[in-house]
Protein backbone atom coordinates (compact mmCIF):
# COMPACT_ATOMS: atom_id res chain seq x y z
CA UNK A 1 0.00 0.00 0.00
CA UNK A 2 3.04 2.26 0.22
CA UNK A 3 2.82 3.05 -3.51
CA UNK A 4 -0.91 3.83 -3.23
CA UNK A 5 -0.34 6.28 -0.38
CA UNK A 6 2.56 7.86 -2.29
CA UNK A 7 0.27 8.36 -5.31
CA UNK A 8 -2.31 10.14 -3.15
CA UNK A 9 0.30 12.32 -1.46
CA UNK A 10 1.84 13.27 -4.81
CA UNK A 11 -1.61 14.17 -6.14
CA UNK A 12 -2.24 16.60 -3.30
CA UNK A 13 1.24 18.13 -3.50
CA UNK A 14 0.81 18.55 -7.26
CA UNK A 15 -2.54 20.33 -6.95
CA UNK A 16 -4.60 17.51 -8.49
CA UNK A 17 -8.34 17.50 -7.91
CA UNK A 18 -8.87 13.86 -8.97
CA UNK A 19 -6.94 10.59 -9.18
CA UNK A 20 -7.85 7.82 -11.67
CA UNK A 21 -6.39 4.33 -11.25
CA UNK A 22 -7.00 1.53 -13.74
CA UNK A 23 -5.26 -1.83 -14.16
CA UNK A 24 -2.68 -1.92 -16.96
CA UNK A 25 -2.57 1.83 -17.69
CA UNK A 26 -0.71 4.81 -16.20
CA UNK A 27 -2.15 6.56 -13.14
CA UNK A 28 -3.94 9.75 -14.18
CA UNK A 29 -4.26 13.04 -12.25
CA UNK A 30 -6.67 15.82 -13.13
CA UNK A 31 -4.86 19.13 -12.66
CA UNK A 32 -6.61 22.40 -13.55
CA UNK A 33 -9.28 20.30 -15.29
CA UNK A 34 -6.70 18.62 -17.57
CA UNK A 35 -5.86 14.89 -17.45
CA UNK A 36 -2.16 14.20 -16.87
CA UNK A 37 -0.45 10.78 -16.81
CA UNK A 38 2.17 10.47 -14.06
CA UNK A 39 5.34 8.44 -13.90
CA UNK A 40 4.87 5.51 -11.53
CA UNK A 41 4.59 1.71 -11.76
CA UNK A 42 1.62 0.55 -13.85
CA UNK A 43 -1.17 -0.85 -11.59
CA UNK A 44 -1.46 -4.64 -11.73
CA UNK A 45 -4.48 -6.81 -10.95
CA UNK A 46 -2.82 -8.17 -7.80
CA UNK A 47 -1.92 -4.68 -6.57
CA UNK A 48 -5.42 -3.33 -7.28
CA UNK A 49 -6.95 -6.20 -5.27
CA UNK A 50 -4.85 -5.16 -2.24
CA UNK A 51 -5.98 -1.55 -2.68
CA UNK A 52 -9.66 -2.55 -2.90
CA UNK A 53 -9.40 -4.81 0.16
CA UNK A 54 -7.80 -1.97 2.13
CA UNK A 55 -9.94 1.02 1.22
CA UNK A 56 -13.48 -0.43 1.02
CA UNK A 57 -15.37 0.15 4.31
CA UNK A 58 -16.49 -3.07 6.01
CA UNK A 59 -20.18 -2.12 5.84
CA UNK A 60 -19.99 -1.80 2.04
CA UNK A 61 -18.25 -5.08 1.13
CA UNK A 62 -21.48 -7.03 0.55
CA UNK A 63 -22.96 -4.18 -1.45
CA UNK A 64 -19.85 -4.11 -3.66
CA UNK A 65 -20.22 -7.84 -4.35
CA UNK A 66 -23.82 -7.34 -5.47
CA UNK A 67 -23.75 -3.95 -7.22
CA UNK A 68 -20.13 -3.89 -8.47
CA UNK A 69 -19.79 -0.15 -7.71
CA UNK A 70 -19.91 1.94 -4.56
CA UNK A 71 -19.30 5.48 -3.28
CA UNK A 72 -17.56 6.14 0.00
CA UNK A 73 -15.30 8.58 1.80
CA UNK A 74 -11.69 7.48 2.35
CA UNK A 75 -9.40 9.19 4.86
CA UNK A 76 -5.63 8.72 5.14
CA UNK A 77 -4.01 10.32 8.21
CA UNK A 78 -1.48 13.04 7.31
CA UNK A 79 -2.57 12.87 3.66
CA UNK A 80 -6.24 13.79 3.43
CA UNK A 81 -9.83 12.81 2.70
CA UNK A 82 -11.04 11.58 -0.68
CA UNK A 83 -14.51 11.13 -2.13
CA UNK A 84 -14.09 7.72 -3.72
CA UNK A 85 -15.96 5.79 -6.38
CA UNK A 86 -14.99 2.15 -6.95
CA UNK A 87 -16.41 0.59 -10.10
CA UNK A 88 -15.73 -2.07 -12.73
CA UNK A 89 -14.92 -1.95 -16.42
CA UNK A 90 -14.34 -5.11 -18.46
CA UNK A 91 -14.54 -7.11 -15.26
CA UNK A 92 -11.74 -5.21 -13.51
CA UNK A 93 -11.89 -2.63 -10.74
CA UNK A 94 -11.14 1.05 -11.32
CA UNK A 95 -10.87 3.79 -8.73
CA UNK A 96 -11.81 7.46 -9.12
CA UNK A 97 -10.86 9.60 -6.12
CA UNK A 98 -11.54 13.29 -5.59
CA UNK A 99 -9.49 15.13 -3.00
CA UNK A 100 -11.67 16.91 -0.46
CA UNK A 101 -9.97 19.77 1.35
CA UNK A 102 -10.45 19.45 5.09
CA UNK A 103 -10.68 23.22 5.47
CA UNK A 104 -14.01 24.41 4.05
CA UNK A 105 -13.18 27.30 1.67
CA UNK A 106 -14.70 30.70 2.45
CA UNK A 107 -17.12 32.56 0.18
CA UNK A 108 -14.28 34.87 -0.83
CA UNK A 109 -11.91 32.01 -1.67
CA UNK A 110 -14.59 30.39 -3.84
CA UNK A 111 -15.46 33.61 -5.65
CA UNK A 112 -19.07 33.52 -4.43
CA UNK A 113 -21.28 36.59 -4.21
CA UNK A 114 -22.65 38.28 -1.08
CA UNK A 115 -26.12 37.33 -2.31
CA UNK A 116 -25.35 33.67 -1.61
CA UNK A 117 -24.39 34.56 1.96
CA UNK A 118 -27.81 36.20 2.40
CA UNK A 119 -29.51 33.13 0.89
CA UNK A 120 -27.66 30.91 3.41
CA UNK A 121 -29.12 33.05 6.19
CA UNK A 122 -32.70 32.39 5.05
CA UNK A 123 -34.91 31.36 7.99
CA UNK A 124 -36.80 28.69 6.06
CA UNK A 125 -37.49 27.24 2.61
CA UNK A 126 -35.62 25.15 0.04
CA UNK A 127 -32.27 26.32 -1.35
CA UNK A 128 -30.82 24.32 -4.25
CA UNK A 129 -27.28 24.40 -5.62
CA UNK A 130 -27.49 23.24 -9.24
CA UNK A 131 -25.03 22.46 -12.00
CA UNK A 132 -23.29 19.65 -13.83
CA UNK A 133 -20.95 17.09 -12.28
CA UNK A 134 -17.68 18.64 -11.08
CA UNK A 135 -18.90 22.25 -10.99
CA UNK A 136 -18.32 22.67 -7.24
CA UNK A 137 -21.87 22.20 -5.94
CA UNK A 138 -20.77 20.28 -2.84
CA UNK A 139 -18.11 22.86 -2.00
CA UNK A 140 -20.55 25.76 -2.27
CA UNK A 141 -23.01 23.84 -0.10
CA UNK A 142 -20.29 23.23 2.48
CA UNK A 143 -19.35 26.94 2.47
CA UNK A 144 -22.98 27.85 3.18
CA UNK A 145 -23.18 25.37 6.08
CA UNK A 146 -19.87 26.64 7.49
CA UNK A 147 -21.11 30.25 7.25
CA UNK A 148 -24.20 29.32 9.26
CA UNK A 149 -22.01 27.36 11.71
CA UNK A 150 -19.78 30.40 12.27
CA UNK A 151 -22.53 32.96 12.82
CA UNK A 152 -25.76 31.32 14.03
CA UNK A 153 -26.84 28.99 16.82
CA UNK A 154 -28.65 26.31 14.81
CA UNK A 155 -29.07 22.55 14.90
CA UNK A 156 -27.92 21.23 11.51
CA UNK A 157 -28.37 17.64 10.34
CA UNK A 158 -26.75 16.51 7.10
CA UNK A 159 -27.48 13.42 5.00
CA UNK A 160 -24.63 12.62 2.63
CA UNK A 161 -23.48 9.81 0.35
CA UNK A 162 -20.63 9.93 1.22
CA UNK A 163 -19.57 12.60 3.75
CA UNK A 164 -17.14 14.95 2.04
CA UNK A 165 -16.33 17.91 4.30
CA UNK A 166 -16.17 17.25 8.03
CA UNK A 167 -17.64 20.10 10.10
CA UNK A 168 -16.73 20.94 13.67
CA UNK A 169 -19.33 22.53 15.94
CA UNK A 170 -18.80 26.28 16.26
CA UNK A 171 -21.90 28.35 16.97
CA UNK A 172 -24.09 25.57 15.62
CA UNK A 173 -24.49 21.90 16.54
CA UNK A 174 -23.95 19.68 13.49
CA UNK A 175 -24.61 15.97 13.02
CA UNK A 176 -23.44 14.38 9.77
CA UNK A 177 -25.08 11.12 8.70
CA UNK A 178 -23.54 8.99 5.97
CA UNK A 179 -25.78 6.72 3.92
CA UNK A 180 -24.76 3.10 4.44
CA UNK A 181 -22.88 3.83 7.65
CA UNK A 182 -25.24 5.90 9.82
CA UNK A 183 -28.51 5.30 7.98
CA UNK A 184 -29.73 2.70 5.48
CA UNK A 185 -30.78 5.23 2.83
CA UNK A 186 -31.76 8.83 2.17
CA UNK A 187 -35.37 7.67 2.37
CA UNK A 188 -34.93 6.24 5.87
CA UNK A 189 -32.97 9.27 7.08
CA UNK A 190 -35.60 11.69 5.76
CA UNK A 191 -38.38 9.66 7.39
CA UNK A 192 -36.94 10.32 10.85
CA UNK A 193 -35.14 13.67 10.49
CA UNK A 194 -37.97 15.92 11.73
CA UNK A 195 -38.04 13.97 15.00
CA UNK A 196 -34.40 14.94 15.57
CA UNK A 197 -35.26 18.62 16.17
CA UNK A 198 -33.28 20.20 13.29
CA UNK A 199 -33.33 23.86 12.30
CA UNK A 200 -31.49 23.17 9.05
CA UNK A 201 -31.41 19.99 6.97
CA UNK A 202 -28.72 19.42 4.36
CA UNK A 203 -29.41 16.68 1.80
CA UNK A 204 -26.36 15.82 -0.28
CA UNK A 205 -28.38 15.42 -3.47
CA UNK A 206 -32.03 15.52 -4.54
CA UNK A 207 -32.50 12.20 -6.28
CA UNK A 208 -36.20 11.37 -6.42
CA UNK A 209 -39.77 12.29 -5.52
CA UNK A 210 -39.40 10.89 -2.00
CA UNK A 211 -36.49 13.18 -1.09
CA UNK A 212 -38.16 16.23 -2.57
CA UNK A 213 -41.51 15.52 -0.92
CA UNK A 214 -39.69 15.29 2.42
CA UNK A 215 -37.83 18.54 1.67
CA UNK A 216 -41.07 20.38 0.93
CA UNK A 217 -42.69 19.03 4.08
CA UNK A 218 -39.73 20.23 6.16
CA UNK A 219 -39.78 23.65 4.49
CA UNK A 220 -43.54 23.87 5.07
CA UNK A 221 -42.97 23.45 8.80
CA UNK A 222 -40.40 26.24 9.02
CA UNK A 223 -37.09 24.46 8.34
CA UNK A 224 -34.32 25.52 5.97
CA UNK A 225 -33.41 22.72 3.53
CA UNK A 226 -30.15 22.87 1.55
CA UNK A 227 -29.45 20.45 -1.29
CA UNK A 228 -27.97 19.98 -4.77
CA UNK A 229 -29.52 19.16 -8.13
CA UNK A 230 -28.12 18.17 -11.54
CA UNK A 231 -29.40 20.82 -13.96
CA UNK A 232 -27.72 23.18 -16.43
CA UNK A 233 -29.45 26.41 -15.38
CA UNK A 234 -31.54 27.79 -12.53
CA UNK A 235 -34.82 28.07 -14.42
CA UNK A 236 -34.60 24.46 -15.64
CA UNK A 237 -34.40 23.26 -12.02
CA UNK A 238 -38.14 23.71 -11.50
CA UNK A 239 -38.92 21.48 -14.49
CA UNK A 240 -36.37 18.93 -13.29
CA UNK A 241 -38.05 18.75 -9.88
CA UNK A 242 -41.47 18.24 -11.45
CA UNK A 243 -40.02 15.40 -13.58
CA UNK A 244 -39.48 13.46 -10.33
CA UNK A 245 -43.25 13.14 -9.97
CA UNK A 246 -46.04 11.41 -11.89
CA UNK A 247 -48.04 13.56 -14.29
CA UNK A 248 -51.16 13.64 -12.09
CA UNK A 249 -49.09 14.85 -9.09
CA UNK A 250 -47.27 17.72 -10.75
CA UNK A 251 -49.97 20.39 -10.41
CA UNK A 252 -50.08 20.04 -6.64
CA UNK A 253 -46.29 19.73 -6.34
CA UNK A 254 -45.73 22.84 -8.47
CA UNK A 255 -48.01 24.93 -6.26
CA UNK A 256 -46.36 23.58 -3.11
CA UNK A 257 -42.92 24.28 -4.61
CA UNK A 258 -43.95 27.87 -5.36
CA UNK A 259 -44.59 28.34 -1.65
CA UNK A 260 -41.49 26.58 -0.30
CA UNK A 261 -38.68 27.35 -2.76
CA UNK A 262 -36.27 29.99 -1.46
CA UNK A 263 -33.62 30.15 -4.19
CA UNK A 264 -31.73 28.21 -6.86
CA UNK A 265 -28.02 28.85 -7.40
CA UNK A 266 -26.56 27.31 -10.56
CA UNK A 267 -22.80 27.11 -11.22
CA UNK A 268 -20.52 26.66 -14.22
CA UNK A 269 -16.77 26.46 -13.73
CA UNK A 270 -14.77 28.75 -16.03
CA UNK A 271 -11.02 29.00 -16.59
CA UNK A 272 -9.42 32.21 -15.33
CA UNK A 273 -6.60 34.15 -16.98
CA UNK A 274 -4.20 33.11 -14.19
CA UNK A 275 -4.72 29.39 -14.89
CA UNK A 276 -7.15 28.56 -12.09
CA UNK A 277 -10.95 28.18 -12.17
CA UNK A 278 -13.83 30.21 -10.76
CA UNK A 279 -17.61 29.73 -10.83
CA UNK A 280 -19.92 31.70 -13.08
CA UNK A 281 -23.23 31.93 -11.24
CA UNK A 282 -26.90 32.07 -12.12
CA UNK A 283 -29.14 32.97 -9.19
CA UNK A 284 -32.93 32.70 -9.11
CA UNK A 285 -34.66 33.96 -5.96
CA UNK A 286 -38.31 33.15 -5.31
CA UNK A 287 -39.58 36.72 -5.52
CA UNK A 288 -43.26 37.53 -5.99
CA UNK A 289 -42.77 37.45 -9.76
CA UNK A 290 -41.01 34.07 -9.76
CA UNK A 291 -43.56 32.60 -7.37
CA UNK A 292 -46.43 33.72 -9.60
CA UNK A 293 -44.78 32.28 -12.73
CA UNK A 294 -44.33 28.90 -11.01
CA UNK A 295 -47.90 28.90 -9.67
CA UNK A 296 -49.30 29.70 -13.13
CA UNK A 297 -47.05 27.13 -14.83
CA UNK A 298 -45.37 29.80 -16.97
CA UNK A 299 -41.95 28.24 -16.45
CA UNK A 300 -40.73 29.42 -19.87
CA UNK A 301 -40.81 32.99 -18.49
CA UNK A 302 -38.44 32.24 -15.57
CA UNK A 303 -35.25 33.13 -17.54
CA UNK A 304 -36.73 36.58 -18.23
CA UNK A 305 -37.56 37.03 -14.54
CA UNK A 306 -33.95 36.18 -13.65
CA UNK A 307 -32.58 38.58 -16.27
CA UNK A 308 -34.63 41.49 -14.96
CA UNK A 309 -34.34 40.69 -11.25
CA UNK A 310 -30.94 42.28 -10.51
CA UNK A 311 -32.41 44.53 -7.80
CA UNK A 312 -33.54 41.41 -5.95
CA UNK A 313 -30.09 39.80 -6.19
CA UNK A 314 -30.77 37.66 -9.28
CA UNK A 315 -28.50 37.33 -12.29
CA UNK A 316 -28.12 34.99 -15.24
CA UNK A 317 -25.01 33.34 -16.63
CA UNK A 318 -24.43 35.99 -19.31
CA UNK A 319 -24.52 38.76 -16.70
CA UNK A 320 -22.15 36.81 -14.44
CA UNK A 321 -19.71 36.12 -17.28
CA UNK A 322 -19.79 39.76 -18.38
CA UNK A 323 -18.88 40.84 -14.85
CA UNK A 324 -15.98 38.37 -14.71
CA UNK A 325 -14.66 39.74 -18.03
CA UNK A 326 -14.97 43.32 -16.74
CA UNK A 327 -12.98 42.33 -13.65
CA UNK A 328 -10.35 40.87 -16.05
CA UNK A 329 -10.61 37.49 -14.34
CA UNK A 330 -11.58 35.57 -17.48
CA UNK A 331 -11.09 36.16 -21.20
CA UNK A 332 -13.85 37.09 -23.62
CA UNK A 333 -13.24 33.83 -25.50
CA UNK A 334 -13.76 31.77 -22.32
CA UNK A 335 -16.91 33.72 -21.49
CA UNK A 336 -18.37 33.13 -24.95
CA UNK A 337 -17.54 29.40 -24.71
CA UNK A 338 -19.50 29.09 -21.44
CA UNK A 339 -22.34 31.53 -22.23
CA UNK A 340 -25.99 30.50 -22.42
CA UNK A 341 -26.46 32.95 -25.31
CA UNK A 342 -23.06 33.69 -26.88
CA UNK A 343 -24.50 36.06 -29.49
CA UNK A 344 -26.17 38.25 -26.86
CA UNK A 345 -23.00 38.25 -24.72
CA UNK A 346 -20.91 39.33 -27.70
CA UNK A 347 -23.27 42.27 -28.15
CA UNK A 348 -22.90 43.07 -24.44
CA UNK A 349 -19.11 43.28 -24.90
CA UNK A 350 -19.78 46.03 -27.47
CA UNK A 351 -22.06 47.91 -25.08
CA UNK A 352 -25.32 46.77 -26.71
CA UNK A 353 -28.01 45.56 -24.29
CA UNK A 354 -31.43 44.46 -25.51
CA UNK A 355 -34.15 44.65 -22.84
CA UNK A 356 -35.47 41.27 -23.94
CA UNK A 357 -36.43 40.06 -20.48
CA UNK A 358 -38.81 42.94 -19.75
CA UNK A 359 -40.41 42.54 -23.17
CA UNK A 360 -41.04 38.84 -22.55
CA UNK A 361 -42.50 39.45 -19.09
CA UNK A 362 -44.57 42.31 -20.39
Amino acid sequence: MELFFRILKTAIEGGASDVHIKIGTPVIFRINRQLVAIECPIPTEEWMKKVVDTIVPHHLTKRLEVEREIDFSYFVPEIGRFRTNLFQQRGQFCVAMRFVKTQVPSFQQLGLLETIKKIAESPRGIVLIAGSTGCGKSTTLAAMVEHINAHFRKHIITMEDPIEYVFEDNQSVIEQREVGLDTLSFREALKHVLRQDPDIIMIGEMRDAVSFTAAMSAADTGHLVLSTLHTTNAAQSVSRILDFFKADEREQVRRQLAGTLQAVICQRMVNTVDGSVTPALEIMINTGTVKKLIEENRLDKLPAAIETGNEDGMLNFNQSLLQLVKEKRISEAEALAKATNAQALEMNFKGIFLDEGRRILG
